[in-house]
């Protein structure tokens, strides 16, 4: 693989339809894109329950939230950068772009 495709796969994680932009077709750009897209789904999501439920959001669900949401970040860009297709732990096995 060119060393620009893992930068590519690694932007998935970012801003998660680069990828698509660049080759819609290519199963490895997906994959990285559905993966980015999910983590983004759930960062949202954790925002969303963390600053709506009074003082447990604030201090336990927002942290620790945001520490495992950054953890699955890192993971899936070492995956990309690595060329490796690996399911990011819990919401890796949700496919959202076929």
């Amino acid at each position: 693989m060119k060393e620009t495709n893992k930068w590519i796969n690694a932007l998935a994680y970012i801003v998660f339809f680069i990828p698509l932009l660049v080759d819609g077709e290519n199963e490895e750009y997906k994959f990285h894109t559905n993966q980015g897209l999910s983590l983004l789904i759930l960062t949202v999501l954790v925002s969303i329950v963390g600053s709506f439920v009074p003082v447990i959001g604030w201090f336990l669900i927002l942290p620790i939230g945001g520490l495992f949401c950054f953890v699955l970040f890192i993971m899936g860009v070492i995956n990309a950068i690595n060329e490796k297709m690996k399911e990011l732990p819990i919401i890796g096995k949700y496919r959202l772009i076929k």
